[in-house]
């Protein structure tokens, strides 16, 4: 299900669709869609749209403690899944949700014609970072990481089909994901110093909703520097324009 609301800052509009739809932060996916400061004449806000599997409020749901939450799903991988106290520092499976993550991304790539290993990153109560070892990284993290993209969705499928919606996966190679994270920031920000010196605007390439959200949480303390999601689908634009030239 996707949502919008908006708040005068990114964390109140955040909290507001968590009390609405009466979900914790962790069980739904934001995106930032435009942000705007505020000024002597309009008031700032931040304009947001929030993905999530779950549909209506927690309310109509039965209610049960942290401790007392199942993942959905039965059998032994739903009564196995522990998280780690540790989130890194473990790369061998430790229960059968994991193992089938790890065997179903590896026959991915395998049935692509390309060799690899694949181990887990990191854990976390609901994210789980699997890791893709190949000499044909390049290949399969694809251009802006775009075929890592699609694999990374085709893993999430399969943990739904497995009955664990609850659990994100993320895959990762050659520390693809920090260095794109990186590679954003210094874009963000040469992107700002371009448009606060020609007063106008600048639409970048066609990002993934993680990305576009650096973005805009990169340049949200910019006090002259607006900007806003443009598009249709998962690969939307994020424009990049000078604060009062709309």
């Amino acid at each position: 299900m996707v949502y919008e609301f908006e708040g005068r800052t990114e964390k109140e509009a955040i909290d507001r669709a968590a009390d609405e739809l009466g979900l914790k932060k962790d069980d739904f996916d934001v995106e930032i869609l435009e942000t705007q400061r505020s000024s002597l004449f309009k008031k700032g806000y931040v304009k947001i749209q929030v993905h999530t599997n779950q549909s209506g409020p927690v309310s109509d749901r039965p209610q049960m403690d942290d401790e007392d939450v199942q993942p959905s799903g039965s059998g032994e991988a739903g009564s196995e899944w522990k998280m780690s106290q540790s989130v890194f520092g473990e790369p061998e499976p430790k229960n059968e949700f994991e193992k089938q993550m790890i065997e179903f991304v590896g026959g991915l790539i395998e049935r692509m014609g390309y060799g690899g290993k694949v181990t887990v990153l990191f854990r976390e109560e609901h994210k789980i970072g699997l890791k893709i070892d190949s000499e044909y990284s390049s290949i399969l993290i694809g251009k802006k990481g775009k075929n890592l993209d699609a694999l990374q969705l085709l893993a999430n499928i399969y943990a739904g089909r497995k009955g664990r919606e609850d659990v994100r996966v993320i895959l990762d190679s050659e520390n693809y994901r920090i260095r794109r994270e990186e590679s954003l920031v210094r874009l963000a920000y040469t992107v700002a110093d371009r448009v606060r010196e020609n007063r106008g605007s600048v639409l970048l390439e066609p990002m993934n909703p993680f990305d576009r959200r650096l973005i805009h949480t990169t340049l949200n303390d910019i006090a002259d520097v607006e900007t806003k999601s443009e598009g249709e689908g998962l690969y939307k634009q994020v424009r990049v324009y000078y604060r009062g030239m709309r």
